[in-house]
């Protein structure tokens, strides 16, 4: 009989409380299976496959180094448990929990149904503040804090090892013929997490509550830990332990000797609880992937077609907005964009384009390496104005471009054909008849969005839809009435804490 450990986002041997429980109960077979039919799904894309590959590949010498290296199977893992335990007989099947998309939510639904009907316990541990089903969010940050105490637990020492060989990790899940865009790929595994976040603390996290709104400065001055937090090579709480730790030992320090400011590290730490209050929205109500939050947002949704021209050239980087097209391009190139732009570019989708949610989320999620599904789907809908408790905030593009990259430095990287303008006019090159034309008159777009807004809000029993959101999701650092969800008026600017999330 042995212990299988299913590793899906929890890659690392460390702090790891499912493979520690195996490894003290008898022989371990580490386990990861490659889904194609997940692969085929419209969020999954070749360059998330290649990260997570490189992550795999590493955990698998971690684990042989153990005594145990990683089995790798491809298939349905329903079909793959009945075989290992027609073979070995499963005595247990221990994993973390998951708070996947939809199709994962299906799938661990199948596996439960396959470990009654066969009588294997299957025991899931909690990886995040998230609680299985929702929860009440009054209670909710005493929940992190508690979910988040005690140390990292360390990895086994040794794992008692199985017979079962361990097969190859394939190239590619699925006969992916499509090239992607992605130029270059961020670094996978443990050892580069930790590089990045030594890295953060030792100095680059200096200029973070600043530098992260920008393109240009917020690859520096970002962690740059989402990907890995994804696919768990650092669990959340090693990341939160060593944050607490190091605002300590910051605020000990003279101010002239401090690497990075206290207050840059407080800000990446409500960043951290920002990453499982997202995710227990997703935990809460799963159909948020494809349904609006607020039913009144729901009933107003006009579908758009994969190929509708606007939506491909917003996706593709055309939309005449040189801006909008370089946060667009860099994303293609690199599978990673700050918070700040990519609220922007979904902001914009819905709002000036009146495009689906659904589709341009979709888009992004194949585009994002770091695509974290109970992050992104409830993201999405925030910026797309389908909750009903968050003011709506309508992006200018232009101003943006004048804020984040005044001299248009950004611009010239990614949207080249405009590199020749002077700066001033890389931000509007319309007035020189340069460029593309835009696809939309932004000024008269927002009017019709706000328009389409104010019309959804008046609509009988807003508020009471919108007090019912808020209790399932809403965060209890404003009350409900604080929000004025019903407002017609679209503010200029919106509360800071919308865009808090940029780890």
């Amino acid at each position: 009989m042995v212990q299988v450990v299913w590793f899906k986002r929890d890659l690392r041997v460390e702090d790891h409380r499912p493979l520690l429980e195996a490894a003290r109960a008898g022989a371990v077979l580490p386990l990861h299976v490659v889904e194609p039919a997940y692969w085929r799904g419209p969020d999954a894309s070749p360059r998330q496959w290649r990260f997570l590959r490189a992550a795999l590949t590493d955990l698998r010498a971690r684990l042989a180094a153990l005594g145990a290296p990683l089995v790798v199977r491809v298939g349905e893992v329903e079909a793959v448990l009945a075989d290992l335990h027609a073979r070995h007989g499963i005595a247990r099947l221990l994993s973390h929990e998951e708070t996947g998309n939809l199709w994962t939510f299906a799938r661990d639904r199948r596996v439960g149904d396959f470990c009654r009907a066969h009588g294997i316990p299957w025991d899931e541990h909690r990886q995040f503040a998230v609680r299985r089903g929702g929860m009440n969010r009054d209670g909710w940050a005493r929940f992190f804090a508690a979910t988040m105490a005690g140390e990292p637990l360390p990895a086994p020492p040794r794992l008692a090892p199985t017979d079962e060989p361990p097969g190859d990790i394939p190239g590619e899940p699925l006969p992916w013929t499509a090239e992607d865009g992605l130029r270059s790929l961020q670094p996978a595994g443990r050892a580069e997490a930790l590089r990045l976040l030594d890295g953060f603390f030792a100095g680059r996290g200096a200029d973070y509550r600043r530098g992260m709104s920008s393109p240009l400065s917020a690859p520096r001055a970002c962690s740059r830990l989402s990907p890995h937090l994804a696919l768990g090579t650092l669990s959340l709480r090693e990341v939160v332990r060593r944050t607490e730790d190091e605002i300590r030992a910051l605020s000990a320090m003279p101010p002239a000797l401090r690497p990075i400011p206290v207050a840059a590290a407080e800000s990446f730490l409500s960043r951290l609880h920002w990453h499982d209050h997202f995710i227990q929205k997703l935990e809460a109500e799963p159909e948020l992937e494809r349904r609006s939050a607020h039913p009144a947002a729901e009933a107003a949704r006009v579908p758009t077609a994969p190929d509708d021209p606007l939506l491909l050239a917003w996706a593709e980087g055309r939309t005449g907005f040189p801006f909008l097209d370089a946060c667009m391009r860099s994303l293609i190139a690199t599978g990673w964009l700050n918070f700040r732009m990519r609220a922007m570019v979904q902001a914009i989708a819905s709002y000036h384009l009146a495009l689906d949610w659904q589709a341009s989320g979709a888009r992004l999620a194949r585009l994002f390496v770091d695509y974290e599904p109970g992050i992104h789907w409830p993201q999405v809908q925030m910026q797309s104005g389908q909750t009903g408790i968050n003011t709506p905030r309508i992006y200018n593009p232009v101003k943006q471009s004048l804020d984040q990259d005044p001299e248009g430095v950004f611009i010239a990287r990614w949207v080249p054909e405009v590199a020749h303008l002077p700066p001033a006019l890389r931000h509007a090159p319309w007035k020189a008849g340069a460029y593309i034309a835009p696809v939309m008159d932004h000024e008269a777009a927002a009017r019709a969005a706000k328009a389409r807004l104010s019309a959804i809000r008046r609509e009988p029993g807003f508020r009471e839809e919108s007090r019912r959101v808020y209790e399932r999701h809403g965060s209890r650092a404003r009350p409900f009435d604080a929000r004025r969800p019903e407002a017609p008026d679209m503010p200029a600017r919106a509360p800071a804490r919308q865009l808090s999330l940029g780890l």
